[in-house]
């Protein structure tokens, strides 16, 4: 016998448990421009004849032809967490196969239903308002090839007739042009380079990425100390006689691909190396003819020679930027997580461009309270198990991150976290106002430093640098595209809870709407406090849905 059930997308099924583990969703509701993941549950029970069978997938009813359907893969996973159990909110702990990469259907649209194995369909509504607003009923089935039903479920979709307002949160998860090319054996910037970038950009921009990091220079980003990365700089340096002249060509492909896919804003690379502000990234140049690096490890941060280079390269990048009238869409870093014991550093290296910047956003991911204090950075980035501080001071247009260290009580998406986990951090931004999120691993395919390049489907932890599923968020299909995973959706979807929540706002006002969701949250919504249920974040939906509702009456 064939069992099938529909859950939400907040459920992550792995492929040993039992389906009777999991509660049925039998109604859920959406706006008309956003888009809504559920999943279809199945497995064969004991009785099954075959160990293994193909069913067509068939949806039926109006609401189908707004409709995607993907399998959840499984992935091995060797690191779950940083190598102990940080809190009761995982999932598992134990190394194996976890759910996360999302795979369009094989067998022209059948699916393998194996004895034994819980395995899943995501389904994914998408009408773009094209769907009138009502309720539908959604039916999945599950067909021989004669036809024959062998399984049947039931969704009932209430499509609310109101839009997500636009986002407004600027969110940017670091988007590497190098392991494209290492990946996709091929050089950076040929014409087969180009379009494997568009192709993870449109992936990019269609999960709420709208502030694209942006190689004027190669990123000084998780590089081995005296290493580098391969060379991905957009900006052509010339030095004649000492003098710089610079060629924007690439630039200009970069920004014209960037209009052409919704992108929105620049993340111009950082300036100065990571951690600490002390060296000049790799910058090449042709210089009387020859083309070599003339910036790197070995050059001090604040010295005179890169100093001059940045006092010409900076004036000339916002002149052209003017020109076109995209400056304005440009975010500037200094250097990624300074520490307390890196405030000289920094502060040497934030001196040299300052002033060329004053009329500009800088921005960096940090932790310590000092570099808002001490007026060294403008926009501070703290990670959300360190916010706190930054919070009660109402830092204005406060943006906050995560990255490997943050395993403990705040939302992340680690593989072995829940999706409610991840998902949760919606809420968790829109009661604190939170303007802008960066995550450093759209599609780090390196390990630790950028030594060697990894296998995204065979090594999700960067070769046991960080727990599984921090260095990348999709995954390399071969055709040059990029699969979306379970995690990166759930994200998106955390984005759209925000959007819903702004507009529920417009209803009851801010203080009402956040008072009914913690009490179905159970408490106060705070940074270190994540929903440890499907049902607490499905809740909490369905209420803001029912306040946008109000209006409508």
């Amino acid at each position: 016998m064939i069992c099938t059930k529909v859950v939400s997308s907040l459920e992550k099924c792995f492929v040993d448990e039992p389906i009777e583990k999991f509660e049925a969703l039998k109604k859920i509701s959406m706006l008309k421009n956003e888009r809504l993941s559920v999943q279809l549950l199945y497995t064969a029970t004991a009785d099954e004849n075959n160990f293994s069978t193909l069913r067509k997938l068939c949806i039926e009813g109006e609401a189908a032809a707004y409709t995607t359907a993907r399998t959840v893969e499984q992935v091995p996973v060797l690191m779950p967490t940083p190598g102990f159990v940080p809190d009761d909110n995982y999932l598992r702990t134990a190394p194996g196969i976890y759910p996360d990469v999302l795979q369009p259907l094989q067998y022209h649209g059948d699916v393998q239903v194996v004895r034994g194995n819980l395995l899943s369909v995501w389904i994914e509504f998408d009408p773009q308002d094209r769907l009138a607003a009502g309720t539908y009923e959604v039916t999945f089935l599950l067909k021989e090839a004669n036809g024959n039903v062998s399984a049947r479920e039931v969704l009932e979709l209430e499509v609310i007739d109101a839009d997500l307002p636009p986002q407004e949160l600027i969110f940017t998860q670091w988007f590497h042009c190098d392991t494209l090319a290492n990946y996709y054996n091929c050089e950076p910037w040929s014409e087969k380079h180009w379009e494997i970038v568009e192709n993870y950009a449109k992936v990019a921009v269609r999960n709420g990425i709208n502030l694209l990091l942006t190689p004027i220079h190669t990123p000084p980003l998780d590089t081995e100390i005296n290493g580098e990365r391969r060379t991905t700089q957009l900006v052509d340096v010339t030095l004649e006689n000492g003098v710089y002249s610079f060629g924007f060509e690439k630039l200009d492909r970069w920004i014209e691909m960037c209009n052409r896919i919704g992108v929105k804003y620049f993340e111009i690379a950082h300036f100065f190396t990571q951690w600490g502000a002390e060296h000049a990234p790799k910058i090449m140049a042709t210089v009387n003819g020859e083309y070599k690096k003339i910036f790197g490890w070995e050059t001090d941060a604040a010295g005179e020679e890169y100093t001059a280079y940045l006092h010409a390269f900076i004036p000339a990048f916002l002149e052209h930027m003017k020109a076109r009238g995209d400056d304005k869409r440009c975010f500037f870093h200094v250097s990624d997580e300074p520490n307390a014991e890196q405030l000289d550093s920094y502060r040497a290296a934030k001196n040299v461009v300052a002033d060329l910047l004053k009329d500009y956003v800088i921005m960096d991911a940090l932790s310590n309270f000092e570099y808002w204090s001490q007026e060294l950075v403008q926009t501070p980035i703290p990670a959300n198990n360190h916010i706190e501080p930054f919070i009660e001071a109402k830092v204005p247009g406060l943006w906050t991150y995560y990255c490997c260290s943050q395993f403990k009580d705040v939302s992340n998406r680690f593989v072995a976290m829940p999706l409610w986990r991840t998902r949760c951090i919606g809420m968790q931004m829109y009661k604190y106002d939170i303007a802008g999120f960066l995550h450093w691993g759209f599609n780090h395919f390196n390990n630790r430093w950028s030594i060697d390049a990894i296998n995204p489907y065979t090594d999700l932890s960067g070769n046991y640098w960080v727990a599984a599923g921090d260095t990348h968020s999709v995954y390399p299909a071969q055709n040059g595209t990029a699969l979306e995973s379970i995690r990166i959706v759930s994200f998106h979807e955390a984005l759209q809870d925000l959007r819903a929540m702004k507009l529920a706002e417009t209803v009851c006002g801010k203080e009402e709407l956040v008072a009914g969701m913690e009490k179905l949250f159970g408490g106060e919504i705070r940074f270190d406090r994540c929903a440890h249920d499907s049902a607490t974040m499905l809740a909490i939906r369905a209420y803001v849905n029912d306040v946008i509702k109000q209006s409508l009456r």
